[in-house]
C-alpha cells in the first residue's frame, strides 16, 4: 500500500472512531508526510519501515533543531499510524511499539492578570464597527473567559446551546466529548444581548429569503462561523486597544488564565480539569505552580514561626 492511501486510510479511522477534529487530522497528515519524505529519501515507506528508521528520523529530526514538543508530536502520529496498521492487520508488527519519546519539556502556561483580562473585556465592549460588532465581540471575550473553552469550541458553538438563558453551557470538546461548564453572571449577560441580536438577525435573514445559520458567531465563510483565525486577529487588537502587550494576549491565554484565576482563588484541581476537558488530570497538573504559592503565602501569613 503507498504511504498517501496507508495515510488516508489512517485519518478516515481517526475521524469515524475516535471524533479527529480537522485540526488534528491536519497535524497527523504533516507529521506523517515529513516522515513518509524522509523514508522516501532512505529508500524506504511506511509500509516497510522498522524500529531502527524510526528512530533514525527521531534523530533526524533532533539534529534539525525541533523543540521536544514537535518530536514528541511526531512520535505520536507515528505509533499511532502503526497501531491502526498491526490491528488492520495491514502490518505483522508495530516498529514503534517500543520507542520512547523525548519527553515534554514542562513551561509554566503564559497568562494575564485579573486587571489585564478587566481591560480586555472593556476593549472587546468598545471594539467594533457597529453596535452588533461591539455585542457579538463582547459575548465572545466574556465566554472565553468564563468557560476557559479551546478556541475551536467557542467559535464553533451552535446557536442551540445559547437559547433559554443558560446558566450552564453545554460544549462539545475534543473527540466529540461533552462537558457542562457554568456561566458567569456578566457572561449570561452578554450571552442573553448577543442573542437578541442574532436572532434579530436571523428575523431579518428570514424575511429576505436568505439561508439561516446554526452557529452562535455565524460568517459567510466556508465554515459558516467565525474562523479561529479572524478570532485570533480580533483578540490581538484587544489587547492594544485594552494597552495589553499583544504578544502576551492568545486565545490560549484566556483559557490559562481562566484556571490560573480559578485554582488561585480555591478552585479544586478536578474541577478545573472538569472544566477544561482534560482527558487526563496530569494535563491539568501544569497550573499547579499557583497552588504551591498560594500555599507559601497562606504558611507566612499565618503560621506562628513565620511572624517574626
Amino acid at each position: 500500500m503507498k504511504d498517501a492511501h496507508l495515510v488516508s486510510g489512517f485519518l478516515e479511522a481517526q475521524a469515524a472512531e475516535r471524533g479527529a477534529a480537522n485540526n488534528t487530522q491536519l497535524a497527523y497528515a504533516r507529521d506523517l508526510s515529513d516522515f513518509s519524505a524522509w523514508l522516501a529519501h532512505s529508500k524506504s515507506d511506511l509500509a516497510t519501515a522498522q524500529k531502527a528508521d524510526v528512530e533514525a528520523y527521531l534523530v533526524h529530526c533532533d539534529a534539525q533543531g525541533l523543540a521536544k514538543s514537535t518530536r514528541a508530536r511526531r512520535l505520536s502520529a507515528i505509533k499511532q499510524l502503526y497501531r491502526f496498521c498491526f490491528e488492520e492487520g495491514l502490518r505483522a508488527d508495530n516498529p514503534a511499539v517500543q520507542i520512547s519519546g523525548p519527553g515534554r519539556d514542562k513551561r509554566l502556561p503564559k497568562t494575564v492578570s485579573t486587571e489585564e483580562v478587566d481591560r480586555l473585556l472593556d476593549a472587546a465592549r468598545a471594539h467594533g464597527r457597529s453596535a452588533a460588532d461591539r455585542l457579538r465581540n463582547a459575548c465572545l471575550m466574556e465566554l472565553l473567559y468564563a468557560t476557559g473553552m479551546r478556541v475551536s469550541e467557542l467559535v464553533s458553538l451552535p446557536l442551540s446551546a445559547a437559547k433559554g438563558d443558560p446558566r450552564m453551557l453545554l460544549i462539545r470538546g475534543k473527540g466529540g466529548k461533552e462537558r457542562m461548564v457554568p456561566l458567569s453572571p456578566p457572561a449570561r449577560m452578554a450571552l442573553r444581548e448577543w442573542l437578541a441580536q442574532r436572532m434579530a438577525d436571523e428575523d431579518a435573514a428570514r424575511m429576505a429569503g436568505k439561508p439561516e445559520s446554526g452557529f452562535l458567531f455565524p460568517s459567510r465563510g466556508k465554515s459558516g462561523h467565525l474562523t479561529r483565525h479572524a478570532f485570533y486577529i480580533l483578540i490581538k487588537d484587544l489587547a492594544v486597544r485594552a494597552g495589553v502587550s499583544p504578544d502576551k494576549v492568545t486565545p490560549h491565554t484566556l483559557r490559562h488564565a481562566f484556571a490560573t484565576h480559578l485554582l488561585a482563588n480555591g478552585a479544586d484541581l478536578r474541577a478545573i480539569q472538569t472544566f477544561l476537558g482534560h482527558a487526563d488530570v496530569s494535563t491539568t497538573e501544569i497550573y499547579t505552580h499557583v497552588l504551591e504559592e498560594r500555599l507559601r503565602e497562606l504558611v507566612l501569613d499565618h503560621h506562628p514561626l513565620a511572624k517574626g
